[in-house]
């Protein structure tokens, strides 16, 4: 964190624009911070939001708790994905680019925190290959769809055609290896990495791989975020850590931030005017609280780089 830099102020609903026209794209948006990220959206009456869960059931009873809140809510559609199977990504981004014609925000929210030692289906590392390469995997599918919606002539009575990208990213990178990535290791369960050096990981990988992004393509605005220390279920399913540290989260958890006041930043980074492309922000809007790694432009190239070839099989 960077002591002494004030939060700026944020309040989605004067601060998010009209959103008429514009398509959405959320992950893990039936729990959670990005439930409230659909929800906030859904005030602002866009086009289309995309809600995209492992559980369809569970997403489409956050759809229809949205609909009891936001009058007039706009199409809400659940988008099946899990992001621990690729072939489930690949899946999921052939829905989107079938149906919709444009994407203007990609919020890169769903992820696992603290798990077990575990693989992927496709045999990663489970919390890198969930919250990092399932992420990467669909941004590397819609680049097509983001880049014509760039292009778009649309009639919209919204912000002009500002693609975003955001990654939900968290200050816990601290806690990745001094090395940064452990290549070696990301096809393996790495039991020695412990629950959190695993998350710090793949939580590093993606604020490292989000600033390569904006790099090569910069008619996107492409940034990642730490949301701050919010109340989510996260705590509840670090399995993966000590008893003794699940139990003080549990305890300490209700001093932490509320879910509704946690999306703040994500959102804020969605359609603020002041987002520079390739910066981390910590909540709301304080740049520069990045790590030396996650400024590490040689190992963000390193991890482009790993990742084209790794995902080269999944692209058609």
């Amino acid at each position: 964190m960077v002591f002494g830099c004030k939060s700026v102020p944020f309040d989605p609903e004067k601060d998010i624009p009209p959103l008429n026209g514009k398509v959405i794209l959320v992950t893990g948006g039936n729990i959670g911070l990005g439930k409230q990220c659909v929800l906030e959206y859904a005030r602002h009456q866009p086009a289309l939001i995309w809600l995209a869960a492992r559980n369809v059931d569970k997403a489409q009873a956050a759809v229809d708790e949205i609909r009891q809140q936001v009058p007039n809510t706009p199409p809400i559609k659940v988008l099946s994905m899990d992001l621990s199977s690729l072939d489930s990504v690949v899946q999921a981004a052939r829905t989107v680019i079938t149906e919709s014609d444009c994407l203007d925000i990609l919020m890169l929210n769903a992820g696992v925190m603290a798990a077990p030692p575990g693989l992927t289906q496709n045999g990663y590392e489970l919390q890198f290959g969930t919250n990092y390469l399932g992420h990467a995997l669909l941004v590397k599918l819609l680049l097509p769809l983001l880049e014509r919606t760039v292009g778009s002539d649309r009639d919209t009575s919204g912000p002009p055609q500002d693609v975003r990208i955001v990654a939900v990213s968290s200050h816990a990178l601290i806690y990745a290896p001094k090395e940064g990535m452990l290549f070696d290791l990301l096809r393996k369960p790495a039991d020695d990495l412990g629950a959190f050096g695993r998350y710090g990981q793949s939580k590093l990988a993606m604020v490292l791989w989000t600033r390569h992004l904006a790099r090569k393509y910069p008619q996107f605005t492409c940034v990642s975020i730490h949301p701050g220390i919010v109340r989510t279920n996260l705590v509840n399913n670090a399995t993966g850590s000590p008893p003794v540290v699940r139990l003080l989260g549990k305890v300490a958890r209700w001093g932490f931030t509320s879910v509704d006041q946690g999306a703040h930043n994500q959102l804020w980074a969605s359609v603020s005017k002041d987002v520079q492309s390739g910066e981390y922000y910590e909540p709301v809007g304080i740049a520069g609280a990045v790590s030396p790694l996650g400024e590490d432009d040689a190992l963000a190239q390193k991890i482009w780089d790993w990742t084209e070839k790794e995902l080269e099989r999944y692209v058609v």
